[in-house]
């Protein structure tokens, strides 16, 4: 999709007159369903036609531009697309990145980062070299072959500013993409040189039916990108499977060799495969593992995640390469999904099916994907449904395969290997946020579990095992304000008062940053996806949208004001949370929220655990039930 193909002096006639923008608007609206902002238009309106007149100048009037050109596989956009014909006949394109900098804020601590127009964003020469690998993996292919370069154009940007962002990308592989500014597109230059700058030099205006192939081209994986991403998985040590792991991985893969290659006379069937287990069982590991196997013998894959914090984590640890085809799973159906395809979603769990996106009982977007896709294979644990908005049980998936003529296949899960694989801990838990039954003493010798007395406990015990190398984390139910607010410092607003021996005393922490990058002037404090492993993640309050998917080895739950123990049960307080998603339900349709959402948190712990909660009467439940807490502490705190 794009809002103009022509020749750059077709579009450098037509976008003298507020027409041709208009036109662009209208066109944007009809592709992507809503009006571009007025940020966005004011942009086109600046920086089009200076493109345009240095494009004019350096004497490449015949090339084909494309404005907007989207990049499927990833949501983006690139802002110019110059499209010519090398000698060979071969297609070269360049992706162009358009700015109206005329100043930035950098770190040398942060080189891919800048902070422009009061906006974190990436590095320019950076940002035009993701468009021209997205190129190369996605576009480029044997019947289509490209040869692809990028250039960022800064048109207001001073000599300095210019020299400065080279200095920054200088060391790295985005240093190979020019970064041109004001003087470098002087119009009274000579057009060679002009043309030799925007790396256009060699190229000749193109046949139109080869630039048609191009625009009509259909966005697909190449076999060179699938084999590196498969590599890089197959040889990372975050993602060897154990045991039943590994018998699940190839339960999952014979069956997605039989659909895609049924035996002769037999019909092809799309295919469904729901892979179920509890917290630790290592489902995000066998559903990366299974991109790397599906990657490895060339077959059209994706691995979706309905958290972007586990998203940016997998995509962290595999590399760039890797965009595209790992992605957050929203309300649309990933692009470019065929008959061919297999995709993996793990925390199907957290995928948005609330009533909004339902449909005769089942979720739209969900629905689609599985019509879509030549097998679908969901990883769901139905005991992390933590609001009205999500979830989806095993049954449901098994009745709408079977409705819609799929081939279905449950794989369990029994062996998990979180908490130090302790399976008596997950008993406890289980037990513990059982609505129904008493919770037991924990008598486990296998797992580091005990009741923090108050906050300076937990505090201590945190600081002491993070200094050691641990990461160790402290997490909270949502029961206190979470502002809307990016800038520093952040603020202070986990706050809890108790009593200790030498009078009242107030602990207070703030939530994690909100921004899915550090803040560009404190690069200390992890990004939210980063929250669970970056240093300094510590010294921040996790929440469930935090710490969901997320693991780390010291872990500390402050179990909040929304759930309470009453006369022997689990009483849940939707008054008392700040969750906007669930704090509206009454508290019997709550409670069972509240349990799931205190489940997940009490089990990212890999190795230690610590409890504490803010409720007297609750700390007293817990107090009997586990140990830690000496009859001497109790008593000063007046809880005994």
């Amino acid at each position: 999709m794009y809002l103009f193909e022509g020749t750059v002096d077709e579009a450098a006639t037509q976008a003298r007159h507020p027409e041709f923008f208009r036109r662009c608007e209208n066109r944007f609206t009809t592709l992507y369903g809503t009006r571009p902002g007025e940020q966005e238009t004011r942009s086109w309106q600046r920086s089009w036609p200076a493109l345009l007149g240095t494009l004019t100048a350096a004497g490449l009037g015949g090339l084909r531009l494309v404005l907007e050109y989207s990049l499927p596989a990833t949501g983006e956009r690139v802002d110019a697309l110059l499209i010519g014909q090398l000698s060979d006949g071969v297609l070269g394109v360049v992706a162009v990145e358009l700015k109206q900098w005329t100043r930035a804020d950098l770190d040398p601590r942060r080189p891919g980062l800048v902070r422009a127009g009061g906006r974190v964003v990436q590095h320019p020469a950076r940002q035009v070299g993701g468009y021209v690998h997205y190129l190369e993996d996605w576009v480029a292919r044997a019947e289509l072959p490209l040869h692809a370069h990028g250039v960022a154009v800064l048109h207001d940007a001073p000599a300095p500013l210019v020299e400065a962002l080279r200095a920054l990308s200088a060391g790295g592989p985005s240093g190979r993409f020019p970064l041109l500014g004001r003087d470098d597109l002087d119009p009274q230059k000579a057009p060679a040189e002009l043309a030799r700058a925007l790396g256009c030099d060699r190229l000749a205006a193109p046949s139109p039916d080869k630039v048609q192939t191009l625009l009509e081209a259909e966005h697909r994986p190449s076999s060179g990108l699938l084999a590196r991403v498969g590599k890089v998985i197959e040889g990372h040590d975050a993602f060897q499977l154990i045991g039943n792991q590994d018998v699940a991985r190839q339960q999952v893969l014979h069956l997605t060799r039989q659909t895609l290659n049924p035996a002769p006379g037999q019909e092809r069937r799309r295919a469904v495969v729901v892979v179920t287990g509890g917290p630790g069982t290592g489902k995000t590991v066998i559903a990366c593992r299974l991109l790397a196997d599906l990657c490895n013998l060339r077959i059209d894959s994706r691995l979706l995640f309905p958290s972007a914090a586990l998203t940016h984590q997998i995509r962290r640890t595999v590399g760039d390469t890797a965009r595209g085809l790992v992605s957050t799973f929203t309300g649309t159906l990933p692009a470019r999904i065929g008959d061919t395809s297999v995709v993996l979603v793990d925390e199907a769990h957290r995928a948005r099916t609330g009533p909004p996106e339902q449909r005769r009982g089942f979720p739209i977007i969900l629905g689609k994907l599985l019509k879509t896709a030549a097998v679908t294979v969901l990883f769901l644990d139905e005991q992390q449904v933590i609001s009205p908005t999500e979830g989806i049980t095993l049954d449901e998936v098994a009745r709408f395969a079977h409705a819609n003529d799929m081939d279905f296949e449950h794989v369990p899960l029994t062996t998990q290997f979180r908490c130090n694989g302790s399976t008596a801990y997950h008993h406890w838990v289980d037990q513990l946020l059982d609505p129904e039954s008493p919770a037991l003493p924990w008598i486990g010798s296998d797992y580091d579990l005990a009741l923090a007395a108050d906050p300076d406990e937990f505090t201590d015990w945190v600081e002491a095992n993070n200094g050691e190398g641990r990461t160790a984390r402290i997490c909270a139910g949502f029961c206190w304000p979470w502002k809307p607010r990016t800038e520093l410092p952040l603020l202070e607003e986990v706050e809890i008062t108790w009593t200790a021996p030498d009078g009242p005393r107030t602990w207070r922490r703030p939530w994690n940053y909100r921004e899915d990058e550090s803040p560009f002037d404190d690069p200390d404090i992890p990004g939210r996806p980063y929250w669970a492993t970056d240093e300094g993640g510590h010294k921040q309050i996790g929440c469930i949208y935090t710490a969901q998917g997320m693991e780390y080895s010291h872990n500390t739950v402050i179990i909040g004001d929304d759930l309470v123990h009453r006369n022997g049960r689990w009483t849940a307080r939707p008054d008392k949370s700040h969750d906007t998603r669930v704090n509206w339900l009454p508290p019997d349709r709550y409670l069972y929220y509240a349990l799931n959402i205190y489940r997940v948190l009490l089990t990212r712990g890999t190795h230690a655990t610590r409890v504490y909660s803010t409720d007297h009467e609750t700390q007293m439940h817990l107090k009997a039930l586990l140990p830690g807490l000496s009859n001497e502490r109790c008593n000063s705190d007046g809880l005994s």
